[in-house]
């Protein structure tokens, strides 16, 4: 966590004000069909033990003004020093879910240990920093502060979405996406390395164990644009030299082409800075949900293609990558998912599933490559099978640019 001192050393004198107050809001909300006396009784403790953790916690603090009920909800009260208040904001969400995570916990198996299970219910805690340049500090400003810590705190988890909500914009605004590149094989001609496929990495995995859970909470948080640029953009960056004839597989959401801000301008621009063109590059559609509009995702496909660009689909075989996506999209390559590579060459319905792909791609001139090769006995049965291209740890694992070139 962020030391309140490292916060100091990043304040200047703009945009600060003379204080903070701070407010961390708890509120132990049991289900409601609990009987009135039990649920008394449960909220007696309740307050017992959020007393206890609280001044064990923050009562030799300097910054520690006290703790207050309204009703059965608790707000503590915090007197912060000058700074910009999303640090502020920052440090005070961090510190409360260091302390109220293990808060939960304890008093879950305190009930729990009583045979009360199906009274738990859920912590709700919120926090809130507002200015204050008033000595002593006017009852409003406090007032006000509670409000907006209750309001933060109305859904249970939302403390942790915050959190995650903040880490995300740091990935995007200081462009924390490391990029990393897996080859992909001909096997056609033995070892060849007919391209990479560039995959986003962070290096911060407290809030995001990897691209997945980032993706998915930048479309949670309404970021998905600016998130998804950012990863083109630095696969792009990270693409030292490509040999003649290779591809640069880049990531792109469905999603974002029906985005009427979506402008291809933008990454010709940038392939251009690497001496790079899009006859180097194959849009890896990724479909992360159903496409609700095929006509505009068809219509920013073939301003790609008519600018040089291939196309690829994802994932095929699982999720959301449906035969009307190969039908209406007409991609360049099907990527067959690693579900259905997956220990083919003892699976015989996997097998009649890959054949029936095969069939389909010789009929419409697209390409086939087989995602997730781990076992030599899968490399020989898609080589077995005609398949053209292969991609998977056996083949060679994700790694920066620069490692693949020595």
């Amino acid at each position: 966590m962020r030391q309140l001192r490292d916060i100091w050393r990043l304040n200047d004198t703009e945009n600060v004000s003379s204080g903070h107050l701070g407010i961390i809001y708890l509120s132990w909300q049991f289900p409601t069909d609990v009987r009135k006396n039990h649920l008394s009784s449960q909220h007696e403790k309740w307050r017992v033990f959020a007393e206890n953790e609280v001044k064990a916690a923050f009562g030799s603090s300097l910054l520690y003004e006290g703790l207050q009920w309204m009703k059965e909800d608790l707000f503590i009260h915090m007197r912060l020093p000058a700074g910009h208040q999303m640090l502020q904001e920052d440090w005070l969400l961090e510190l409360a879910y260091k302390h109220t995570a293990d808060w939960e916990k304890q008093f879950a198996e305190e009930i729990c240990y009583e045979g009360l299970a199906d009274v738990l219910g859920k912590l709700h805690i919120g926090v809130s920093v507002v200015p204050n340049d008033n000595d002593p500090v006017d009852g409003l400003v406090w007032y006000d502060a509670m409000k907006k810590a209750i309001l933060h705190g109305q859904s249970a988890g939302s403390m942790e979405r915050s959190l995650k909500r903040r880490a995300l914009e740091r990935v995007i605004s200081e462009r924390l996406i490391q990029p990393v590149y897996q080859p992909i094989v001909s096997l056609l001609r033995e070892g060849e390395v007919f391209g990479f496929e560039a995959l986003s990495r962070t290096q911060d995995q407290t809030w995001f164990a990897g691209p997945m859970e980032l993706f998915q909470c930048a479309e949670q948080e309404g970021l998905t644009y600016s998130l998804d640029r950012l990863a083109r953009e630095r696969a792009i960056d990270g693409c030292l030299r490509l040999m003649p004839g290779q591809k640069l597989f880049i990531n792109v959401m469905a999603q974002i082409m029906e985005d009427p801000s979506f402008s291809p301008g933008q990454t010709l621009s940038l392939l251009e800075q690497h001496k790079l063109s899009p006859h180097h590059v194959v849009f890896e559609i990724t479909e992360r949900s159903s496409i609700a509009d095929f006509g505009s995702v068809k219509k920013a496909l073939e301003h790609y293609r008519s600018q040089g660009y291939q196309i690829a689909i994802d994932d095929v075989g699982a999720g959301y990558s449906s035969l009307q996506s190969i039908a209406e999209l007409r991609p360049d390559y099907l990527k067959v998912d690693r579900s259905i590579i997956h220990n083919i060459h003892l699976d015989e319905m996997k097998e009649h599933i890959l054949y029936t792909l095969v069939q389909i791609a010789a009929k419409m001139d697209i390409s086939i490559i087989a995602e997730g090769i781990e076992l030599e006995a899968e490399l020989a049965k898609v080589r077995e099978m005609g398949i053209e291209y292969a991609q998977g740890y056996l083949l060679g694992r994700p790694a920066p640019f620069h490692s693949m070139m020595m």
